[in-house]
C-alpha cells in the first residue's frame, strides 16, 4: 500500500464528502483520504465516533431535506466541496421472488435515490472547484449474475448506469464522475453475512475462490482506486468502471490441479 499511497498527490487543500463513511469501505476511503491531505466530511446514518481529523455529520440518505441540510453544513465547514463519494449502501440477499416490494423500495432508496440525492445537493458547490469529482461505489454485482443477489445487483446495476450518465452531464462543467466495482470485500456487512451462513468457514472459502486471486478484497484497496479516481492525478479520467475485485470480472481461470 505504501508504494500506491506514494504515487498519489495534490489532494492538500480539497474538501472531500465520503457517504457512509463511518465504518468498511467509506471509513478506510475517508482515512486514506485524509492522509493524502485532504479534509474530510463524513455524513452517514450513525456518523459519531469516527476518528480524528474526520468531520462527522449525520443524515439519513432516504431523506432529501436530511441530505441536503448535511451536504450545505459539510461545505461551511470546510469552506467548499471537491470531491463527492457516494459510499453508503445497505444490502440485500434473495433471487427475485425472495424480497417483497417494501424492501425493494428501502434498499433501492438508499442504494439509488441516496446517490442522486446527494449529488444534486452536491452539484452547486461542485461547480465552483477547479478539481470537481465524484466517485461512486458501485459493485462487480452490476456487471456480473451472482447468485442471490437479485435486489441488490439491480441497484447497483443503476448505479452503474447512473454514473455513466452523470459523467455525461457534467463532463463540461468540469466534473469529472466515476466508480469504482469492488468484488466481495471483507466489510462488516460481509462479516455479517458470514456469520448468518450454517457453515461460516465454508461461506468464506466459497467467496474466496469465486475470485481468481483466491482471496477477499480488502477494504484498503478499494479505497485506494476511489481515491486515485478522485484526485487530480485522474484528471483525464471520467465515465469509468473501475474494477477492484481480484480479477473476477474478467478472468476465466482453467480450475486447478487437481480441483
Amino acid at each position: 500500500m505504501s508504494g500506491i499511497r506514494g504515487g498519489m498527490s495534490g489532494l492538500s487543500g480539497l474538501k472531500a464528502v465520503v457517504t457512509g463513511g463511518a465504518s468498511g469501505i467509506g471509513l478506510a476511503t475517508s482515512r486514506m483520504l485524509a492522509e493524502q491531505g485532504a479534509t474530510v466530511a463524513v455524513i452517514d446514518l450513525d456518523p459519531f465516533g469516527v476518528p480524528e481529523p474526520l468531520i462527522a455529520l449525520q443524515a439519513d440518505l432516504r431523506d432529501d431535506a436530511s441530505v441536503c441540510a448535511a451536504v450545505e453544513a459539510a461545505a461551511g465547514q470546510l469552506g467548499g466541496l471537491d470531491i463527492l463519494v457516494n459510499n453508503a449502501g445497505i444490502g440485500a440477499v434473495g433471487t427475485v421472488e425472495d424480497n417483497p416490494d417494501e424492501e425493494w423500495h428501502r434498499v433501492l432508496d438508499v442504494n439509488v435515490l441516496g446517490t442522486v440525492r446527494t449529488t444534486r445537493a452536491a452539484l452547486p458547490y461542485l461547480r465552483r472547484s477547479s478539481h470537481a469529482a465524484v466517485v461512486n461505489t458501485c459493485s462487480i454485482a452490476a456487471t456480473a449474475g451472482l447468485p442471490q443477489r437479485a435486489l441488490y445487483s439491480a441497484g447497483k446495476g443503476a448505479v452503474l448506469s447512473l454514473t455513466l450518465a452523470m459523467a455525461a452531464d457534467h463532463v463540461r462543467e468540469g466534473i469529472r464522475v466515476n466508480c469504482v466495482n469492488p468484488g466481495t470485500a471483507d466489510t462488516p456487512w460481509v462479516t455479517r453475512l458470514l456469520d448468518a451462513a450454517d457453515d461460516p468457514e465454508a461461506e468464506r472459502a466459497a467467496l474466496d475462490a469465486r475470485q481468481p486471486l483466491g482471496r477477499l478484497v480488502t477494504a484498503d484497496e478499494v479505497a485506494a482506486a476511489v481515491v486515485y479516481l478522485a484526485s487530480p492525478a485522474a484528471g483525464s479520467v471520467t465515465g469509468i468502471a473501475l474494477a477492484v475485485d481480484g480479477g473476477m470480472q474478467g478472468l476465466r481461470l482453467r480450475p486447478a490441479a487437481g480441483a
